[in-house]
């Protein structure tokens, strides 16, 4: 399987990071899902998952951040904006976004769902993976990485993993 999502001059494009417009916000967060154009998935998968983290976060805040888990996906491309969509055309579930950290005082915006990136400091890297796999997980929206993780064991067919930058200035 592989993956692709669309860049700018090599970076995660201004609409699905820390420069999207206003109107693409949430709580003055990027809000708007990147697409995610999917190649060669197995036969026999039946969903896609799909894993969006910044190790680089890790000496800003001190833990990887999660910007975005979704699970029960169709298997085929992912279309921008899904994330948030008013009426989900979509069937899946979102898990919790490292935005409801009690290490940011609460929540601190959307919890469930996309985050863009917001680089404070340098570029960072982000690691997108997605999994294609042979079930759907018995998750409901708001579901933790742990779980997600647990749920997925035994049951992944392929997986693809990119690294993509997003700019801080």
């Amino acid at each position: 399987m592989k993956i692709e999502i669309p860049t700018m001059n090599g970076f995660i494009p201004d609409c699905y990071s820390k420069f999207a417009n206003a109107d693409q916000k949430i709580d003055g967060k990027p809000s708007r899902s990147f697409p995610i154009f999917i190649t060669d998935a197995p036969d026999n998968a039946k969903t896609l998952a799909v894993y969006f983290r910044d190790f680089d976060s890790v000496p800003v805040c001190g833990f990887t951040w999660i910007h975005w888990l979704a699970a029960n996906l169709p298997v085929q491309d992912v279309p921008a904006n899904v994330s948030h969509f008013k009426n989900k055309s979509i069937d899946f579930v979102q898990g919790n976004n490292s935005n409801i950290s009690k290490f940011l005082g609460g929540n601190s915006g959307t919890v469930e769902g996309y985050t863009g990136p917001m680089p404070p400091d340098k570029t960072h890297y982000y690691t997108l993976t997605v999994y294609a796999l042979d079930t759907k997980l018995d998750l409901k929206d708001g579901y933790w990485l742990n779980d997600f993780l647990r749920k997925m064991e035994g049951h992944i067919v392929d997986r693809a993993t990119i690294s993509v930058p997003s700019r801080a200035q």
